[in-house]
């Protein structure tokens, strides 16, 4: 690369680009930011300045372009208000599930002190913007993966917020909190199983274990952890699940059949695309 910051951004992305990176121009800044200690904006004020291109550009680059994931090169990922430490071992998080975690963060405004509870937390992203955003908020969250759960803790420690994260399995998670949680959301696993992913980044980077549903449409893994917060909710509680968009009819209508749900209802994320279900836990019927 050239030894000119600007020069160098500009050949970054060209580079990017022609691997088949669709975010060509704002990685290559994000990868300069990183390798100066600093941020885009200062990135590019300095290209506007003449800065000399910083040491290890090029090898980020080339990471890059072999497509490793960009937080997995920075070790961050912004989610809503917070930024995240991310690697090997943890599903990045997507901007799509801000949008969970918002509607999450929303279903809270019907309770004063809202018990919340995130069933397959990963990073813990959703889990922490809730706190972060309701703060009166009681929040749990539980995650199978081991490596999952240290980034996890990692970061519930470094944002100072009051989290209750355990390891388990998300569908006997929490039993002493049964019939008396006020919103479960959830981002489980549910891309149907031999649906291989496209990008490289999620195909060969993220872990499997966060990724298929267990089943051919994907829902087998969904269903049951909506099992699990049918139990957990108290009548009235609110349920906020994730779905691949093309699972906006299949998901709703799953959890419908079960007689556990009303209201029940699908919301698309800021592209258009079918991507949370929303459903109210039904009234138990009396012994």
């Amino acid at each position: 690369m050239s030894g000119d910051l600007r020069a160098a951004v500009r050949e970054a992305s060209r580079r990017l680009a022609a691997a088949g990176v669709g975010s060509a121009d704002v990685d290559a800044v994000a990868l300069a930011a990183h390798a100066l200690a600093s941020t885009p904006a200062e990135v590019q004020r300095l290209m506007v300045l003449g800065a000399p291109e910083p040491e290890g550009l090029d090898e980020l680059v080339e990471e890059r372009a072999r497509r490793v994931p960009l937080q997995h090169l920075t070790g961050r990922a912004g989610f809503r208000r917070l930024e995240l430490s991310v690697g090997p071992g943890v599903f990045v998080p997507r901007p799509e599930t801000e949008v969970v975690a918002g509607l999450a963060i929303r279903a809270c405004e019907g309770f004063d002190a809202p018990v919340v509870v995130d069933l397959c937390t990963g990073s813990g992203a959703i889990a922490l913007s809730v706190k972060d955003e309701v703060p009166a908020a009681r929040v749990h969250a539980v995650e199978l993966s081991g490596l999952a759960v240290a980034w996890a803790s990692r970061n519930r420690d470094d944002l100072g917020l009051d989290v209750d994260l355990r390891e388990g399995d998300a569908t006997s998670a929490f039993p002493e909190l049964e019939e008396a949680v006020d919103v479960v959301v959830s981002n489980p696993p549910y891309i149907p199983v031999g649906a291989v992913p496209l990008d490289p980044e999620v195909r060969d980077h993220d872990p499997e274990l966060a990724l298929y549903g267990g089943s051919d449409d994907g829902l087998a893994i969904p269903l049951a952890v909506a099992a699990r917060a049918a139990t957990l909710l108290r009548d009235g509680g609110v349920l906020v699940m994730e779905h691949a968009d093309v699972q906006g009819e299949s998901l709703p209508a799953a959890l419908r059949a079960t007689g556990c749900w009303a209201d029940v209802h699908d919301e698309h994320d800021l592209t258009g695309r079918p991507r949370a279900t929303v459903a109210v836990r039904a009234p138990r019927l009396a012994p």
